[in-house]
């Protein structure tokens, strides 16, 4: 068990080592730039953007070709955008 006069000290410690680590942690890995922020953000987006346009694209063409109305692109729309942000999620965890 640790004495009263030691836990500041072990605190500080603590404190020190967490700041240190910070910013090594912060030379080996530096912030990335504006630009590449921009890119990060076309990407996410298009990522969303694009299996939407494909669900809508092919819901639009079967329901043309089935004589389903709106049925099938209202669907497939929907399954699409959900996609799109599956895959934006596990992008931006990779990242």
């Amino acid at each position: 068990m640790t004495q009263p006069d030691q836990e500041p000290d072990s605190h500080l410690a603590d404190a020190a080592r967490r700041t240190h680590d910070r910013e090594q942690a912060g030379k080996h890995d530096p912030e990335p730039t504006l630009a590449r922020r921009f890119g990060q953000i076309g990407v996410l987006g298009w990522v969303i953007v694009g299996p939407t346009i494909f669900g809508i694209l092919l819901g639009n063409w079967l329901d043309h070709l089935l004589g389903t109305g709106v049925t099938l692109t209202a669907a497939l729309t929907l399954l699409g955008a959900a996609l799109g942000l599956w895959f934006a999620l596990r992008w931006m965890h990779q990242q």
